[in-house]
């Protein structure tokens, strides 16, 4: 039976309307093409408390906090996009990664996050379409594990980048974001 990538494809943003949403869909469709099995979810479907240790210790892990880790876990590829808040990633994403990667009782440190192949991806108002922000994710993905790939892609002025149905109105552009997807479903088809 031939290996499908599964690839889980997320936005670290919760706005209705998100440039980055719109642009990890773009991805997903580039890794499907590839012939990677991939699931969006949205951070906002899943909210989170802040991680606090404390609140850890008596209630255990929340259950979107579960529910998001056991996606992560059942998933070998991700798509990320990143919104950049204040020169870095934004608080929802970073609180979902660090619930993601508290241990459950017998199992190994972050099981959510080690060896999986991830791309990232950002859309932003401003001129460098969040590029800084994807420094300090990238920073972070690797600390805990992730193969980050290379390429990474950053949309400027993301408030006239896309189309009424979600694509990107520069061709260059969607096709690099679709390249992202299919680069990670690639990657995952030669390691497997």
């Amino acid at each position: 039976m031939a290996y499908t990538p599964k690839i889980l494809a997320f936005a670290g943003s919760t706005r209705t309307d998100s440039y980055n949403k719109k642009l990890v869909k773009i991805a997903a469709d580039g890794a499907k093409a590839a012939g990677a099995e991939v699931t969006y979810v949205d951070l906002r479907d899943l909210p989170l408390p802040l991680f606090d240790e404390d609140l850890e210790a008596q209630e255990g892990l929340p259950a979107n906090a579960g529910t998001f880790k056991d996606l992560l876990i059942s998933h070998q590829g991700l798509l990320i996009a990143s919104p950049e808040y204040n020169s870095s990633l934004t608080a929802v994403l970073k609180n979902a990664i660090d619930w993601a990667s508290r241990p459950s009782p017998n199992e190994a440190p972050l099981a959510a996050f080690v060896d999986k192949v991830a791309a990232i991806m950002s859309a932003s108002p401003g001129g460098l379409g969040g590029l800084r922000g994807l420094v300090h994710l990238r920073a972070i993905l690797g600390n805990i594990k992730v193969l980050v790939l290379p390429d990474q892609v950053a949309v400027p002025k993301a408030y006239e980048a896309f189309n009424a149905d979600g694509t990107l109105k520069d061709a260059k552009q969607q096709e690099s974001i679709e390249k992202l997807g299919e680069s990670v479903a690639n990657i995952l088809l030669k390691l497997n």
